[in-house]
């Protein structure tokens, strides 16, 4: 172990400075904005706007929303033509004040009930309505969704904002909650730097530098997604073939070729029959029941031995050399290798979806049962010792993900341009061979050396596994 000690030191600090490479480079290309991030960052921009225009921080949220939360957009308009922009979005310059000193009671313009003054509310615009129907209206506002973020007035023929200084008074704390939650929303979605993770049930936003390269990124959740189509990373395949193939794996399309290929229209009611084996009289399915040849489509009953028997059709061969049958067997031959060919990418696809996923829950018991295993051996090693095997597996899970979209890639490919089809192959091939070693020893190696429980049998096991896991990443940034 002593022997091991400075070697251990140069790598642990060669891990460091990775790491730090890495922090560096997400840094530059994007951020990670949790809920309390985007909130502190959405109250500065109101505290400024109506620092600067003079404004209620209200007012102010209501006029950030309109101009989705620019605050160059907002000056340059407000100071170009503020009565205008006051039009727009339903802000009074002044208040009306409300005076009704003699009436003991006052009546509401939509229920028309009579309440003391105390249950009445108004708006800026003044129009009084009772605080249940003031409740009703905004609560059925927000329940309808994030269109509450612009409530006017219930008057009809008023325009006047109601902003959520009422709102916070006048609905459930449930309600108020769920405007809030819409008001920050709009602020990641109204950008065109920022975007919600689309993992299920996160709370994280992206917010990306336009311009920097690539798109992809991971956010804090540990899920990994394409910042401009928000799909799971698909290098090295362009957003638009990756909506293609997604639309392709659940297109009635498919469906429709595969009939084609493997099927043919009953003679008499036309509903699609399929031969799986056997001899060439068919019987349709009830309560059809016609019988017919598979070959010609005739009636069976015009068949027999002269005909060919029951594994022959000499009337369809006939037909067939007379160009008959040229053209419907044309297309279902160009079919049966389209749906062959797409067969071919999308089981090695999905092939590859499901590696990746046991790899994930590999890398998890990895993480919670042997790391324990390997640090109760004799001379155990230290959980930051044991870094590089949880590297290795990450790695695993990153170019599955890769060479999984790589047939997709390699479907799309023109099949006449040979060359380029064959490259691609070559790197695809030395690239799944690679990860296939690394795989292997991530899994059945690391179960021997638990099993072995040998000092001797961790180091070679570190350095085989180490340089495997830099290779795989060579061979991957080749495609």
């Amino acid at each position: 172990m002593d022997n091991e000690s400075g070697d251990e030191e140069d790598y642990l600090d060669s891990e460091s400075d990775s790491d730090d490479d890495i922090t560096s480079h997400r840094e530059k290309n994007y951020t990670v904005l949790s809920e309390d991030d985007i909130q502190r960052r959405q109250e500065g921009d109101i505290l400024e706007v109506s620092s600067v225009l003079s404004i209620s921080t209200f007012e102010a949220s209501i006029l950030l929303h309109h101009y989705n939360w620019s605050i160059t957009n907002l000056n340059d308009a407000w100071f170009a033509d503020e009565e205008k922009v006051r039009t727009a979005v339903g802000l009074l310059k002044k208040p009306v004040i409300i005076q009704h000193p003699k009436a003991k009671k006052l009546t509401c313009g939509i229920c028309f009930d009579n309440y003391r003054q105390h249950r009445m509310h108004a708006a800026a615009c003044g129009h009084l309505f009772c605080r249940s129907c003031w409740n009703s209206y905004i609560s059925t506002s927000i329940n309808d969704g994030p269109g509450c973020l612009m409530l006017r007035c219930p008057d009809p023929s008023c325009g006047a904002a109601v902003g959520q200084e009422m709102i916070n008074v006048l609905v459930s704390d449930e309600a108020k909650a769920k405007y809030a939650r819409y008001l920050l929303r709009s602020y990641v979605e109204a950008s065109r730097k920022s975007k919600w993770c689309p993992a299920p049930g996160c709370g994280y936003a992206v917010e990306f530098v336009l311009g920097s390269g690539s798109y992809d990124v991971s956010c804090k959740c540990t899920h990994s997604f394409c910042w401009n189509c928000t799909e799971e990373v698909h290098r090295p395949v362009e957003c638009d073939m990756v909506a293609k193939w997604i639309l392709k794996n659940s297109a009635e399309s498919e469906n429709t070729t595969w009939i084609l290929a493997n099927s043919k229209p009953c003679p008499k009611c036309k509903r699609p029959i399929e031969k799986r084996d056997g001899c060439m009289h068919m019987t349709c399915t009830p309560p059809c029941k016609f019988e017919f040849c598979w070959l010609c489509l005739g009636s069976w009953s015009d068949h027999g031995n002269k005909t060919g028997g029951f594994y022959a059709c000499n009337r369809y061969e006939i037909a067939r050399k007379e160009g008959k049958y040229d053209r419907t067997e044309e297309r279902r031959q160009m079919a049966k290798r389209s749906i062959e060919r797409y067969t071919h990418y999308y089981e090695r696809w999905a092939a590859n979806e499901k590696s990746r996923v046991k790899a994930m829950k590999d890398l998890q018991a990895m993480q919670t049962v042997h790391v324990e295993k390997l640090m109760s051996m004799d001379n155990g090693q230290s959980e930051l010792q044991l870094k590089f095997i949880t590297e290795a597996w990450l790695q695993i899970i990153e170019c599955r993900l890769v060479l999984k979209w790589t047939y997709a890639y390699g479907y799309y490919l023109p099949e006449h341009e040979e060359t380029k089809m064959q490259f691609f192959e070559y790197l695809q091939g030395e690239a799944e061979s690679g990860l296939e070693r690394l795989h292997q020893c991530a899994e059945v190696d690391l179960k021997s050396l638990i099993e072995g429980k040998s000092q001797e049998n961790f180091n070679e096991f570190r350095n085989k596994l180490s340089g495997l896991t830099t290779v795989t990443r060579n061979y991957f940034e080749n495609l």
